[in-house]
């Protein structure tokens, strides 16, 4: 069954919002990600298409960043039309003055509120299927491909050690785009890396290589500490079942300068133009309101107006 956001999509797709009341001339200054980063051009489509479905309303200039963290620290300096992109554990780091942000501790950060959500960083463990490997424990003795220094192979070293198999796991360094190669010459079972599903560079490989995703249990999950994503049956060639993943939650923000038929326009519209982001990169399929769970802090005023029209409900903690 669609759901309340689904049918709102499919019934007003790139509708224009003009008929929402906001102040005259809102310029929004709008941050997602490093250039090199794939984030920056999810950043990008979704600030085009957020000022299209404003009808003109709004301006969203997307601004250079450098990574998440920075977006957070830059919330001290924000004016009331700022908007962000960050993973919700970044913001409970600012929020408690820890980590990276142990000697930046700034009120500023209790005012920051969420909109909505963006696609899930979500880690593909990507295995030749003449492999035979289905679960994680049947990675024991098989060679796997990561790249050095990103967060998949954090990750995936993260987990072979979590789960036990530390020691009994190959950790090959290689390029993502030498994959396929490596897996035909038999150099790697398999290889590791996250994105936004459907990622391309798998969809490829999958639609030339007999390929499978491991599928994590509930225990496995658990101990990673990240948050469960469902990567629907077909969405890779030959993946007959849902395969479930770990994931990094990704959401817009904003603060709680932001006046409220602002906040509530760009909800609005993010909802509206969904089915077009779609079109434009399959990535945006992955994002629904089965999502906002896995935004942990308050939503802006705004956000809650428009998701209360939707029916939707709102946790406490959001509120």
């Amino acid at each position: 069954m669609l759901s309340t956001l689904k049918l709102l999509s499919l019934a007003f797709p790139l509708i224009v919002l003009a008929a929402t009341p906001v102040k005259a001339d809102v310029n929004i200054t709008f941050k997602s990600a490093p250039q090199s980063s794939s984030y920056h051009e999810i950043g990008a489509e979704l600030s085009k298409a957020l000022q299209d479905g404003s009808g003109g309303t709004i301006t969203i200039v997307d601004e250079p960043s450098t990574g998440s963290s920075q977006n957070v620290l830059d919330v001290e300096m924000a004016k009331d039309d700022y908007m962000f992109m960050s993973q919700p554990v970044l913001v409970d780091l600012a929020q408690q003055g820890k980590a990276m942000f142990a000697n930046k501790q700034s009120k500023a950060f209790d005012n920051i509120r969420a909109l909505f959500p963006a696609p899930s960083l979500t880690m593909h463990f990507v295995m030749a299927r003449e492999e035979a490997v289905l679960s994680f424990p049947e990675l024991s003795g098989k060679s796997l491909q990561t790249e050095n220094g990103t967060f998949a192979a954090r990750e995936a070293a993260k987990y072979i050690k979590l789960f036990g198999l530390e020691g009994s796991v190959s950790i090959v360094d290689g390029n993502p785009k030498d994959a396929l190669a490596n897996m035909k010459d038999d150099k790697v079972a398999g290889f590791v890396v996250a994105g936004f599903w459907p990622m391309p560079m798998v969809e490829k490989i999958a639609n030339e290589y007999s390929v499978n995703l491991l599928n994590m249990d509930a225990g496995e999950l658990t101990k990673t500490r990240r948050t469960r994503m469902v990567i629907p049956a077909g969405t890779y060639a030959g993946q007959l079942d849902d395969v479930i993943a770990a994931s990094v939650p990704m959401v817009v923000y904003t603060t709680a300068a932001m006046d409220t038929e602002t906040a509530y326009l760009l909800t609005k519209a993010f909802w509206k133009v969904r089915p077009g982001l779609i079109k434009q990169s399959a990535w945006w399929n992955g994002v629904d309101d089965e999502l906002l769970v896995n935004i942990t802090h308050q939503l802006h005023p705004g956000a809650i107006k428009f998701y209360k029209e939707m029916g939707l409900p709102i946790a406490e903690d959001q509120k």
